[in-house]
């Protein structure tokens, strides 16, 4: 049975019942776990799909279930509704993220467990919010490509989704923001309601500086990021002495002083073509070959330190690698964690702080049916009457 969350956690007398799979869902439902609500995902008795995916989705479940206890029950057996409703009676919230009409057809939809229990907050994370699309089936790259966000990412002709699941994570990450808006709002009226969260809007609010930048500049064809033209003078990669590539921005008057001190080129500094920024973007086509020759005489190390030391943004491009033997994340922003193949490893936490300290882990991802036995005793069910639904097939345990 996994421990109870610290009394003093924000979310820590918070039931939540998640239905959920794959990405969008348990991102949401880690919200809350990590705040310290007690998350119950409710699986299948075969278990999450994505229990059993491999490769680069092999992260999915064990990353986004982490402080969360697992209850394997069938919903499409009579008994197995009937113990959904029984917990949804003393339940606070509900997360689903199933094809549309799904929950209905498993009698748990929002009506019909609002009407067992008029104080919960039913989340439901869809492809779309309500509209001509709301009953479309969609996924984190449909949301990439139908919002823009694939072709602003690649080249002309060549969109290209992003390297992780954002469109996903963004609409888990809202859905537990209009969870916490509703509870605000059940405090002053006494009742819960229906919250949605979606793939499609999720990214079109990614897209919003580029909506807002075109119709501002009244731009018939916004043109993607790769064929952007810049905002800064000095902004991009460049190569280092040691051979490695580095992010550099000096996105100011001062900044770019500050630069053409600390890396030696008073010329650069003085020369009046130069002085100001929208000067320096139109000197690009030799201002930038300047500056690639410039920090091609420093390793990363040196460019590093120079820029810090000068309030210079820098970004060394990392990989995933990389991030296992980062100093500031090892510093606190890992949560070691033993995934559902043994392995040991450091995971990010939560981005937040709070009072100083960053959400950790309480619990690893659950193995299936893991607490089936503990959530059922809770809701008041006997021994006799678990291994009954056990031995029946209702339930999954792995206690």
């Amino acid at each position: 049975m996994s421990p109870s969350p610290s009394p003093t956690m924000p979310l820590a007398d918070l039931r939540v019942l998640e239905f959920t799979q794959n990405v969008m869902g348990p991102s949401g439902g880690l919200v809350l776990a990590d705040l310290g609500a007690d998350v119950v995902k409710i699986e299948p008795v075969e278990g999450e799909a994505t229990r059993y995916l491999g490769g680069f989705a092999s992260g999915f479940f064990n990353y986004f279930n982490r402080n969360k206890r697992s209850l394997a029950v069938d919903l499409k057996s009579a008994r197995g509704r009937a113990l959904v409703h029984r917990l949804v009676a003393k339940a606070d919230i509900v997360l689903e993220n199933y094809a549309p009409g799904t929950m209905e057809r498993l009698g748990c939809g929002y009506e019909t467990l609002a009407a067992i229990n008029p104080r919960l907050i039913y989340c439901a994370l869809k492809g779309y919010l309500s509209g001509p699309y709301e009953k479309r089936a969609a996924l984190d790259e449909v949301a990439q490509f139908q919002s823009g966000l694939a072709y602003m990412t690649g080249p002309r002709g060549k969109p290209l989704r992003a390297g992780a699941s954002v469109v996903d994570i963004m609409g888990g990450t809202f859905a537990a923001v209009a969870i916490l808006a509703a509870l605000r709002e059940r405090d002053k009226t006494g009742k819960g309601q229906l919250v949605k969260s979606a793939l499609f809007e999720s990214a079109v609010y990614l897209m919003s500086t580029h909506i807002a930048g075109g119709a501002y500049n009244r731009i018939d064809h916004v043109l993607p990021m790769p064929e952007r033209g810049p905002a800064w003078g000095v902004y991009q990669i460049f190569k280092t002495a040691d051979g490695e590539d580095i992010f550099v921005a000096a996105t100011s008057d001062a900044l770019w002083q500050r630069f053409c001190q600390v890396f030696e080129r008073p010329d650069l500094g003085a020369d009046p073509r130069l002085t100001r920024n929208a000067d320096r973007v139109k000197a690009r086509d030799w201002l930038v070959p300047a500056v690639s020759e410039t920090l091609a005489k420093f390793t990363r190390a040196e460019i590093e330190k120079r820029c810090e030391s000068v309030g210079i943004a820098f970004a060394p491009v990392a990989t995933v690698e990389d991030l296992f033997r980062d100093p500031h994340l090892a510093a606190g922003g890992m949560a070691e964690t033993t995934l559902s193949n043994g392995v040991v490893t450091q995971l990010p936490k939560l981005p937040i702080e709070m009072s100083g300290a960053r959400p950790d882990k309480r619990t690893d991802p659950p193995q299936l049916g893991a607490d089936s036995r503990a959530v059922l005793r809770e809701a008041g069910l006997s021994d006799e009457e678990i291994d009954a639904l056990v031995r029946d097939k209702v339930v999954a345990s792995s206690e």
